[in-house]
């Protein structure tokens, strides 16, 4: 037999054991559908029933579950995130320790109804790169444009965004509150902010901005005017010379333009100061909340999908654990 003649028989071979383990392993499957489909149809009024009363269980189940959720949106100031982030994670390692004490102590009257205090960042990429914030000077602008441009191109940008300690540096945060029952305004987020604003350093922080920030409206308003009486003395210098070649020269004077251009971005600077001002009376402002939303995270809400499921598991995992014994004893009695 020549050397190609034993290649295609070899080949031949080849090709006809793949064949067959494709068709065994197309039959297994097969076989275990048929099977399953049996085994459905044995015990078709036991599943119906585990169905039927995992899901009135489950249904019952949610129906008692008193987890919600409180979220305030809270913007930091004077560069308070990571205090922000400090002290949450001091309540919820309390909580977690059950430290009712503690809880009382900060102002929580019912502390064992609270099971989980976190913050999470709300992603802002294009406020960050602004830094608008109180004490944000341009190189620290600039260095943060420079950051983000970097991310970009290496292609990381989504993932890096999101990250920890970038997020830290986003202006706001969701301060997300878990409790076993309804909770109030009264009772549990304002005690917590109060809490949370009781710094003495930011407090002092806090002072020296606002004066700062009322200090330049002031010495704004005063350039202003003094713009307006300038331009008075030019109205009226204008109206005086009429009829004079100095008319021209005015009119063609930019000079003028620049103070009124002046004017506008002190105007725009005062604007911006009173919002500031708003902004600033707390280190962890209170910006929205919205309270008692139902909690449907994790398993919660879930059991009457979940324990139907969960019940037909432990059947077949009985009938199987059952059908190996029988064989097993069969083969000891032999």
């Amino acid at each position: 037999m020549s050397t190609n003649e034993q290649m295609n028989s070899a080949e031949e071979i080849d090709l006809g054991v793949l064949f067959h383990k494709i068709n065994s392993f197309f039959g297994r499957v097969a076989f275990s559908i048929f099977k399953m489909m049996v085994f459905v149809k044995r015990n078709i009024l036991l599943l119906a029933i585990l169905i039927l009363f995992g899901g009135i269980f489950g249904y019952f189940l949610d129906f008692q579950n008193k987890s919600y959720k409180s979220e305030i949106i809270v913007a930091t100031n004077f560069g308070s995130t990571d205090y922000l982030y400090g002290k949450a994670d001091l309540i919820s390692s309390k909580i977690a320790n059950r430290d009712y004490t503690f809880l009382k102590s900060i102002g929580i009257k019912d502390p064992q109804k609270v099971s989980l205090v976190e913050v999470e960042p709300i992603v802002d990429i294009y406020n960050f790169v602004n830094n608008n914030t109180a004490i944000a000077t341009n190189a620290q602008n600039t260095q943060n444009f420079e950051l983000v441009k970097l991310l970009s191109e290496s292609g990381d940008i989504n993932k890096v965004i999101k990250e920890k300690t970038t997020s830290r540096n986003y202006q706001f945060h969701t301060l997300k509150v878990v409790t076993n029952g309804y909770t109030s305004n009264e009772e549990l987020i304002q005690p917590l902010l109060k809490y949370l604003n009781s710094s003495s350093h930011f407090q002092q922080t806090q002072k020296a901005v606002l004066f700062n920030t009322e200090q330049r409206i002031i010495k704004d308003q005063e350039i202003i005017n003094q713009i307006d009486l300038l331009i008075n003395d030019f109205t009226n210098s204008t109206s005086s010379n009429q009829k004079s070649d100095k008319l021209v020269y005015y009119n063609e004077n930019t000079q003028l333009n620049e103070i009124l251009k002046t004017k506008n971005d002190l105007i725009r600077d005062i604007e911006e100061k009173k919002v500031d001002i708003i902004n600033y009376k707390k280190t962890i402002n209170d910006v929205s909340s919205v309270l008692n939303i139902k909690n449907t995270s994790g398993i919660n809400g879930k059991m009457k999908f979940l324990l139907p499921i969960f019940f037909i598991f432990i059947f077949i995992l009985y009938k199987s654990f059952r059908s190996f014994y029988i064989k097993q004893a069969s083969k000891l009695n032999r």
